[in-house]
């Protein structure tokens, strides 16, 4: 396993990260430990969660399995700002980018985590209701506390992310070291103006739904309905958002592409993204410990600047 530098800190997190969405939800206690020890074995160190995934219980298996023998050798990220998930409507204070809700939901994430540190608090979502410097001066306190010892946005547009840079830089508070976007093979907006500022401004990027929600794992057929127990049969809105005439066209060209070189498109999605300046790490979900394994290895292969801009003419 590689590792790179998370931004401009010293902080070196797996190329590989594991994400920890179906932990409480999609698979139980015991199928989340199988999972979490072939990512310790497979020598990923970075776990990516949230306060809100599995309605709290994704935190509290991953507390549970590291508990304080394995706490040390990984990078926690989680986050907070989504509200709940799953139940009910948020009320009043409980969801957004407030002091209040951040000072709040970082004692449960703790608390379940069954630690007394974050690695990597995320901002889960841009709040308009919220002046950014309440944020990040909730944050900078997290910081100096040593509850919190790096912080980042996730699913931030290129504006609100330089908002909250230079707003904490003028106010000489701790910055986002990185923003995490949905980024793939055929979701590609970031590429527009997130990317170029993350660049400019040294922060790191990193993606989530590498695999365009398993749309890029060769599991679907075009014109076909989406296989039992598969993502996009469960939500099929979400299928609607990439089972469209041009990524079934892409998709043809890529696996002749990674196919030729004896790859697989998954495995292309995540060289692909790797080979980018600012990507140090791709977030993956996995329900099995065999797919921890298989992203892993995916890290392998190196793609050479004429393969990159291969890809690119085909995108």
């Amino acid at each position: 396993m590689e590792y790179r530098r998370l931004g401009q800190t010293g902080l070196e997190i797996s190329t590989i990260g594991l994400g920890t969405n179906n932990f409480g939800g999609r698979i139980d206690f015991e199928a989340t430990k199988k999972v979490l020890h072939q990512t310790m074995e497979e020598g990923i160190n970075f776990l990516d969660c949230a306060n809100t995934y599995g309605a709290g219980k994704s935190e509290e298996f991953i507390g549970q399995v590291l508990g304080k023998e394995h706490r040390h050798e990984m990078i926690i990220a989680t986050k907070v700002g989504a509200g709940a998930m799953g139940g009910p409507p948020p009320g009043p204070n409980q969801k957004g980018a407030t002091r209040h809700h951040i000072m709040t939901e970082v004692e449960k994430s703790l608390k379940r985590l069954d630690t007394d540190y974050i690695d990597l608090y995320y901002m889960h979502r841009w709040d308009a209701d919220t002046p950014i410097e309440e944020t990040m001066r909730a944050l900078d306190d997290l910081v100096h506390s040593g509850k919190v010892r790096y912080i980042g946005c996730s699913n931030y547009t290129a504006w609100q992310m330089v908002e909250a840079f230079w707003t904490a830089k003028s106010q000489n508070l701790y910055n986002y070291c990185c923003v995490q976007p949905e980024y793939s093979l055929v979701i590609r907006d970031v590429e527009k103006e997130l990317v170029p500022a993350a660049e400019k401004y040294g922060m790191s990027l990193i993606p989530f739904f590498p695999l365009a929600s398993g749309f890029l794992t060769g599991k679907y057929t075009q014109g076909e309905e989406p296989p039992e127990g598969t993502r996009f049969a469960g939500s099929p809105n979400m299928g609607n958002k990439y089972f469209n005439d041009d990524n079934w066209s892409l998709l043809g060209k890529l696996q002749s592409f990674a196919g030729e070189r004896g790859h697989s498109v998954s495995e292309l999605a995540f060289a692909w993204l790797l080979g980018s300046p600012v990507v140090p790490s791709v977030i993956a979900g996995a329900t099995k410990p065999e797919q921890v394994t298989a992203n892993a290895q995916a890290a392998g292969w190196q793609l050479s600047s004429e393969e990159m801009a291969e890809i690119r003419e085909m995108l």
